[in-house]
């Protein structure tokens, strides 16, 4: 039976994680998986329901008890979705609220371990493209495609500003570099990729041809 391949792209906020993820999906055809939105879902989940999502003991709970399911649909191209109660919340999960509300969800060591098993339990999908800030050191950490995507702070602040979107990143990549639970690092083994210069679609071929590479030496088992 054949093994699934995992392409992990993990890397600062606005580096192009999510843009070049989509990209790489739709060329190999692969599963997109962005973990990032898995991490939003919880955060509004937790603002529906009233719970502080600075107490982590409670935002811990609260994910041990959520009724939730995996679904992957064809939209434009293949996508995991997490479902809550049989609803994925896609508009919701974009608001500023929500977004200001993730950091704090995503610290606790409760969330990171279930957030793991759910991820790991994607591979029933097929193979995947997935992306996110821990997925190469710890959801994953087995795989060989490991890439890191990060640019300059400016460049990734005029990004984020592009989009309508004030956020401190210097503030943000702190903290999730320094968190206890699954910090963001580069992991073993990882490619590094510069993106401040680069379009997404250079980008993307960039990733593209070192994954053919890799598995024109070493197979796909």
């Amino acid at each position: 039976m054949k093994k699934s391949i995992v392409i992990a792209i993990d890397g600062t906020s606005a580096s192009g994680k999510s843009t070049n993820a989509k990209l790489v999906a739709q060329a190999l055809g692969h599963v997109y998986v962005d973990t990032g939105a898995m991490y939003r879902t919880l955060a509004w989940h937790c603002l529906r329901h009233r719970i502080d999502v600075t107490d982590a003991k409670a935002v811990g709970t609260a994910c041990r008890q959520w009724k939730t399911q995996l679904k992957c649909v064809a939209d434009g191209f293949r996508q995991v979705r997490l479902l809550v109660d049989g609803y994925y919340p896609e508009t919701e999960i974009r608001t500023a609220e929500t977004s200001a509300a993730v950091p704090h969800v995503a610290a606790g060591p409760q969330v990171r371990a279930w957030m793991k098993r759910k991820q790991r339990e994607c591979l029933r999908f097929g193979d995947l493209v997935m992306e996110g800030r821990d997925i190469g050191t710890n959801v994953f950490p087995e795989t060989d495609f490991k890439f890191y995507l990060d640019a300059h702070l400016a460049e990734r602040s005029r990004r984020r500003a592009a989009d309508g979107v004030n956020e401190n990143l210097a503030a943000r990549d702190q903290r999730d570099s320094q968190r206890a639970a699954a910090p963001l690092m580069v992991a073993l083994g990882a490619k590094v990729i510069d993106t401040s210069g680069l379009t997404a679609a250079q980008t993307s071929a960039a990733i593209i041809e070192e994954v053919r590479q890799r598995l024109a030496r070493t197979g796909p088992d």
